[in-house]
């Protein structure tokens, strides 16, 4: 059984260099290999693998010799093609940054392709691994609401951070936002409730960011707030909350179930180097659950090793992702966030652009959507 990992990283912008902080955190891995185009990310990713070859296009990175896995972090729209390129090309195990998609006529391809890789496909879904959010699951699944009938994930953050030629400003780049940002919380919601949706109606605005933005003549077209209503096949009823001029809130998301025994929230603090120093240390992740009866909140804090903290700004959770895809290429270990998964979450986000488009409710269907 083979213990060290050979990793290739396509991509190593801000979260490729969060992905090589903590690979180097893992035993047994090193990253020997990457493709950077941009000079200046490219100096940023040699200051943290000094050491690994740098090649000018996945073609010839993916012939590295050793290799074993790769990881790809690039700008949204190139997932697809990249994936399809790996898939047809090699053998080697994927962690695929969301959104796998960004157009719903490529998700057949994707399904066929990906079913006859023998190794394993993991789509990077981040907020999975937040300790305080393993531990909102675990006492979800233990029946401490009870039969769970409501649930809300609610998202205050800052604006869409500055990217490599600011790809991340237009819809046809990135899905939209509802792909883009949220994509991650329709998996959680698919995740926590154990069902699939079926129906998505999104109001949404671009009401404050970006508006006086200009690239090439063209301003952004991407929201900054939304309501997102999703129903269930299993009767349960969903909200997604998103407000992107919120960095001044004291944590980044709540997350709130709520069954017929008890409400249980989530607080998850934004990352830690944009806290004001002035305000002293930065919010610690957070459970309360408020029962029925006997009423009254119980707080429980939900700590993360500081080192994980400073390793990138998703609480701790890159690096128990990178775990499990350790744990998945040397021993076998399931692949956790699958790639029906990936796609099911975008399928969702893209809907919920469209039904935000369109003003209508849409179904969720079999490889995409379509009106009630």
């Amino acid at each position: 059984m083979k213990k060290h990992v050979n990793y290739a990283l396509l991509g190593c912008g801000m979260m490729g260099q969060e992905h090589l902080r903590n690979i180097a955190l893992l035993d047994n891995a090193t990253v020997v290999a990457f493709v950077e185009p941009d000079l200046a990310m490219r100096n940023k990713a040699q200051q943290l693998i000094p050491n690994a070859d740098v090649y000018e296009s996945l073609e010839s990175l993916i012939t590295h010799p050793g290799l074993d896995a790769v990881v790809i972090v690039t700008p949204n729209y190139q997932h697809a093609d990249q994936l399809l390129y790996i898939l047809k090309n090699s053998q080697l195990a994927i962690l695929i940054e969301k959104p796998v998609i960004t157009d719903i006529t490529q998700v057949a391809a994707i399904k066929l392709a990906a079913a006859a890789h023998s190794a394993p496909i993991w789509v990077a879904m981040e907020y999975r691994y937040m300790p305080v959010i393993e531990q909102f699951k675990q006492r979800l699944i233990a029946g401490e609401v009870g039969e769970l009938k409501m649930l809300t994930i609610c998202e205050h953050r800052f604006p869409f951070l500055s990217k490599v030629a600011d790809w991340n400003r237009f819809n046809s780049n990135t899905g939209g936002t509802l792909v883009e940002k949220c994509c991650h919380f329709f998996d959680l919601m698919r995740l926590l409730s154990n069902s699939e949706v079926v129906r998505v109606y999104a109001s949404t605005g671009q009401d404050v960011n970006h508006k006086t933005e200009r690239y090439a003549g063209q301003s952004p077209d991407i929201i900054d707030n939304a309501y997102v209503v999703l129903d269930f096949a299993s009767g349960l009823r969903a909200m997604l909350e998103l407000n992107m001029f919120a960095e001044g809130a004291q944590y980044q998301e709540q997350i709130s179930a709520v069954g017929d025994q008890a409400k249980l929230e989530c607080f998850v603090p934004g990352p830690g180097r944009f806290w004001p120093a002035a305000l002293g240390a930065a919010p610690v992740a957070k459970l309360v659950k408020s029962p029925r009866a006997a009423k009254g909140p119980v707080t429980d804090y939900v700590e993360v090793d500081p080192t994980l903290l400073q390793a990138g700004d998703h609480n701790g959770s890159t690096y128990y992702q990178h775990l499990g895809f350790y744990q998945a290429i040397v021993a076998g270990a399931p692949v956790e966030v699958s790639v029906a998964d990936g796609l099911k979450a975008v399928v969702i986000g893209l809907a919920a652009q469209h039904s935000a488009k369109t003003g209508q409710a849409v179904n969720i269907i079999e490889n995409g959507y379509n009106y009630r």
